[in-house]
């Protein structure tokens, strides 16, 4: 398989040397708030309500066994009072910490439950499927946070509120490397979170998520502490994030939603948790989930806001894949090996040619193309840096000064991506006959 670095899909997987994190990103699926939808939802709660009830009967019996056991006449029963919780709010500030029921209380109004709506082609037919996720107000104007992955691909956008309120939603912009998007609703005197700061967290603190779990329990409290910071995670389709990794209870439909400090400071976007992959063998895994740092992508967001897109991010203008394991084998080095450059990209004016492979970025060593666009995110459009490349055995530094990606650029990547696999089938065509039916390079190349 290879890679351009405008599509993060076309990566391929990482080659782990240690332990690999699979992460999943997790929104609800098939979770429609059609009227059918809706019934069928009560078998669903019918079975839990009597599954609570086996538990609790069960066990209470199991009690009253243990204490009556053979104990003739009256039975004293003991039972407790205290006043009834009032949560204050009145004087909430960002000061001081807050309890748990404070947080909830104040910034409930300003979560809320997304559901989109998905068109696809089932023999021919357009079906429409739905997704769930979470998402959080940043502007009394209507702006709204949530992951990428909650919207992708989404034909229609609805965002619901604690108080039943339900508005359709444009996608303002949004970026998958990122796993960000931000949504517009025509509402306004809206209550907006307050934006803390994910570099102030340290191991331990408390965190808390509102979201809507499974796309049915919604707008549900869960909290736990900062089990890690600075986390760097490979995602299911090869993406790799750094994350803040909590213990707090992330399930399907929490994606896109706030993960609050303890001063009710919004200071992550939770967006996935480590999966066992389906695999029975071995014990589930819980207790680890994970958020997007807000400071890694607050600039990101206000980009979007104001342009509709992430402004300064890099582009080179190559194609390129990893050297393969037979190829290095035979004294070739590890690297992102060129494909092809497009003309007058920067990497064109640089001097990188088809058949380089990148060893360096300045001073981060390079051994795949996921190395390649993982050390580009650490720069910005208009930025400056040495590429140390192998070309044909000999090690050369070329200087290059990078663009910025916009949509014209992007366009040109994807016209020399489709020319070079429509040159790769017509290779294996020649080579092989239609036994073969085209692909890609057996090396990696």
């Amino acid at each position: 398989m290879y890679y351009s670095e405008f599509n993060p899909e076309n990566r391929p997987e990482e080659q782990q040397p240690q332990q690999t994190f699979e992460a999943t990103s997790y929104h609800m699926e098939d979770n429609a708030r059609s009227d059918k939808k809706k019934k069928r939802v009560w078998p669903k709660i019918t079975a839990l309500c009597l599954v609570c009830a086996l538990l609790g009967g069960g066990t209470g019996a199991g009690v009253m066994a243990a204490l009556n056991g053979g104990v003739k006449g009256s039975t004293t029963v003991y039972q407790g009072s205290h006043a009834p919780t009032v949560v204050s709010v009145s004087n909430v500030t960002t000061k001081e910490p807050l309890t748990a029921a404070q947080i909830y209380a104040t910034y409930v109004g300003s979560t809320v439950g997304i559901t989109t709506e998905i068109d696809t082609n089932v023999f021919g037919q357009v079906v429409q499927t739905a997704a769930s996720g979470s998402g959080f107000v940043i502007s009394q104007d209507g702006y709204i946070v949530t992951n990428y992955h909650v919207i992708e691909d989404a034909s229609r956008i609805t965002v619901t509120f604690v108080d039943g309120k339900s508005y359709d939603a444009t996608l303002v912009g949004g970026d998958e490397e990122n796993d960000i998007a931000v949504l517009k609703i025509d509402a306004t005197g809206l209550t907006p979170v307050v934006i803390g700061s994910s570099d102030n967290l340290v191991v331990g603190d408390q965190v808390y998520a509102i979201g809507n779990p499974l796309g049915e329990l919604t707008f549900s409290l869960t909290g736990g502490y900062v089990s890690a910071l600075n986390r760097n995670v490979t995602m299911s389709d090869g993406r790799r994030m750094n994350y803040i990794q909590t213990d707090t209870a992330i399930n399907n439909g929490n994606s896109g939603g706030a993960l609050f400090d303890q001063y009710g400071q919004v200071v992550g976007i939770v967006s996935a948790k480590l999966s066992n992959n389906g695999d029975t063998s071995q014990a589930a895994v819980e207790g680890i989930g994970f958020a997007i740092p807000i400071d890694n992508v607050w600039n990101m967001i206000t980009d979007i806001m104001e342009y509709g897109y992430i402004t300064g991010k890099p582009y080179m203008g190559t194609i390129s894949t990893n050297v393969s394991g037979e190829a290095q084998r035979y004294g070739v080095p590890a690297g992102a090996y060129v494909m092809g450059v497009v003309d007058n990209s920067c990497a064109a004016k640089a001097g990188l040619q088809e058949g380089d492979i990148i060893t360096k970025l300045d001073d981060t060593d390079i051994t795949s193309s996921d190395d390649l666009q993982n050390a580009l995110a650490e720069y910005r459009a208009g930025d400056t840096a040495t590429l140390t490349v192998s070309r044909s055995g000999q090690t050369q530094t070329l200087t290059i000064t990078f663009d910025e990606r916009t949509d014209e650029r992007v366009a040109a990547s994807q016209e020399l991506q489709n020319q070079i696999e429509e040159e790769q089938n017509q290779q294996y065509s020649q080579q092989y006959g239609n036994s073969y039916g085209g692909g890609y390079w057996p090396f990696g190349w």
